[in-house]
């Protein structure tokens, strides 16, 4: 997709590079990630209007230190450096950067020494989020001065006449509360952005381009119910009509009555193609016997896509492209830096569908973040309670059931799920949690029901708050609430008698268990 406007940032393997450019997209300007040793001639194609260095936990000093190429400083595109991209102007610039600094990490006090250009509208002094080891001793030729804090005599520098700036601090965070003014004065003062990124704009685009790409063509499209595939369905109905057709399986792990409402919505609510497959007996069936983990999801995801195959070889004839809800965040961890990293587990996500299923690949998410995609849902009217669900993974309940799987344990956590969300809603509270579910663990106690003795399952609730998934809190959930869901449970439920509440945080614990 073109763009009028484009805000570049060169991912130096920081972890909140991402929020950096969410951050300016929130501005209404759209912003890209790219790899840090991207060539001039590439930049120039990319034709942005500012550039944002990453920070990253390198020290300019180390043998294989991710740098840009110098020439970057001379294209006469404004740039602004935070954290270690500070650094590297410095160091590539002529400055001097300490090693052996005092180390800065959390909140402090940024006092502010000029206040024009990229402080302007701040007051004397204000809060912000350090999180660096290095810091800068000497300032680089032509540079000066604008900020400074206790710890870090130099902690923001410029350039006014190229235009170039750096800041020790991280101005995307929530803990630095006025980043988001700075950010939109880099943008808007310092590269002459205009703005307009908006949904509204993404979807008259979009329609426009897919349009253009499809032509007579008909689409395919998995439909699973989830956020993306959702809103990805609405919005090329919206583009082709009846040139779409869906595919919704149900692989017998959904939510209680999910599949039902999903026919239902898109076949009655937006009156789009739609072919339904019950593939539960199929997917148990394989998944039978089985207890770890990663072989439950490899299972999942291979009869996935030998159901998915199956239905696209009755429309081979018709369908010439293969609609997929691939977000922004998937298409940077293929692109951008990469440091040393270790596979945690297999992604939740079902993706994987062979090459030789013989169509072209439509996309029109993989410019955007969750949030956005959330947004662009709701501007093409998509119903509140599929835009504003809780993530679910692709393998579904197999990863919230441990043990073996088997219907009948199936139904027990569905029916549990289903009255730990309802009393979530019924409080209130559905809403201010990142994702909440039900675990059945493959654990018996002793119980009393009555005059007799149970021995039943014991189930975990788990809620968490986040802002991206990246990380994640337990949600503090009042006790009332808690009790009523655990009495409901082992009320209202033959073959659970105990509920326990999980209170461990990402990191150390992952939000699903599985």
């Amino acid at each position: 997709m073109e763009h009028s406007e484009v805000v570049l940032i060169l991912d130096f393997g920081a972890q909140y590079t991402q929020l950096i450019a969410r951050r300016v997209r929130e501005l209404g300007v759209y912003c890209e990630i790219l790899p840090f040793n991207l060539t001039v001639e590439r930049i120039r194609q990319i034709h942005p209007i500012g550039i944002i260095l990453s920070g990253g936990p390198s020290s300019v000093y180390d043998q294989n230190a991710p740098k840009p190429v110098p020439a970057i400083y001379e294209m006469g595109i404004p740039i602004l450096g935070i954290c270690y991209g500070l650094q590297l102007i410095a160091d590539q610039l002529g400055g001097k950067v300490d090693a052996f600094a005092r180390k800065e990490y959390g909140s402090a006090i940024l006092q502010i020494d000029k206040n024009e250009d990229l402080f302007a509208g701040l007051g004397v002094s204000t809060s912000v989020w350090m999180s660096h080891g290095d810091s800068l001793s000497q300032l680089p030729p032509g540079f000066e001065p604008i900020a400074h804090s206790k710890n870090a005599p130099i902690c923001a520098i410029r350039n006014p006449g190229k235009k170039i700036f750096g800041v020790q601090f991280h101005p995307e965070v929530a803990h630095t509360p006025e980043g988001k003014k700075i950010l939109s004065n880099f943008v808007f003062r310092a590269c002459g952005a205009k703005g307009g990124w908006t949904s509204t704009a993404f979807i008259e685009t979009s329609i426009r381009d897919i349009r253009t790409k499809v032509g007579s063509s008909k689409v395919l499209c998995a439909l699973s119910g989830g956020v993306d595939s959702s809103v990805l369905a609405v919005l090329l109905h919206r583009a082709i009509g009846n040139q779409l057709h869906c595919v919704h399986i149900n692989n017998g792990l959904m939510r209680k009555s999910e599949s039902e409402a999903v026919v239902e919505t898109f076949r009655n609510t937006f009156h789009i193609d739609l072919s339904y497959v019950d593939a539960t007996d199929k997917f148990l069936s394989r998944l039978s016997g089985v207890l770890d983990p990663e072989q439950k999801r490899k299972i999942i995801g291979k009869t996935f896509i030998d159901i998915f195959q199956t239905e696209a070889e009755k429309f081979s004839q018709e369908i010439g492209f293969l609609a997929q809800g691939t977000l922004y965040p998937d298409v940077i961890e293929s692109t951008s830096f990469k440091g040393p990293s270790v596979t945690i587990k297999t992604h939740h996500n079902v993706g994987g569908l062979p090459d030789n299923m013989k169509f072209k690949l439509i996309e029109p998410f993989r410019e955007l973040f969750k949030d956005e995609v959330r947004s662009v849902g709701r501007e093409l009217k998509v119903p509140e309670d599929l835009i504003g669900r809780h993530p679910f993974p692709g393998p579904g309940l197999a990863v919230r059931l441990l043990g073996e799987i088997t219907k009948d344990k199936l139904d027990l956590l569905r029916e549990a799920d289903h009255i730990f969300i309802e009393e979530l809603k019924r409080a209130q509270l559905y809403d201010e949690i990142w994702q909440a579910f039900v675990v059945l663990l493959p654990v018996r106690s002793v119980g009393v029901m009555g005059d007799g003795r149970t021995y039943e399952y014991t189930c975990a609730l788990r809620a968490v708050t986040s802002v991206d998934g990246m990380t994640a809190d337990w949600a503090h959930i009042p006790h009332n609430v808690l009790s009523s869901v655990s009495l409901r449970i082992t009320n209202e439920l033959r073959g659970i008698n105990r509920v326990v509440y999980d209170i461990s945080s990402k990191p150390p614990a992952t939000i699903e268990w599985e």
